[in-house]
């Protein structure tokens, strides 16, 4: 199974993507936010994810991934892993 990925976007890609400038709904992006906590998470399929705000410690069976404001993200289909929100975070997501 594929690792985590995150990647810093140029402003061009973002607009590629349709990412928001800000936090909120819009086409197939939907908007997540928790505050400070610990939880074990499964992801039934693969998810894209721009964080816009917060910090949290993503660990899996083998790594363990910081990611935080301005990261874009891509959790691999089947991953099972816990996470660690260190500081509220706010990002859109989709499935795909």
């Amino acid at each position: 199974m594929a690792g985590i990925v995150i990647k810093r976007l140029s402003e061009q890609e973002k607009k590629e993507m349709n990412i928001p400038e800000r936090p909120a709904g819009s086409g197939s992006w939907s908007v997540w936010e928790c505050e400070p906590s610990v939880f074990n998470w499964h992801y039934d399929d693969e998810e894209h994810a721009f964080v816009y705000q917060g910090k949290v410690k993503v660990k899996t069976q083998s790594e363990e991934v910081e990611i935080k404001a301005g990261d874009y993200v891509i959790f691999p289909k089947d991953l099972n892993c816990t996470w660690t929100v260190q500081e509220k975070i706010k990002k859109v997501y989709k499935f795909v």
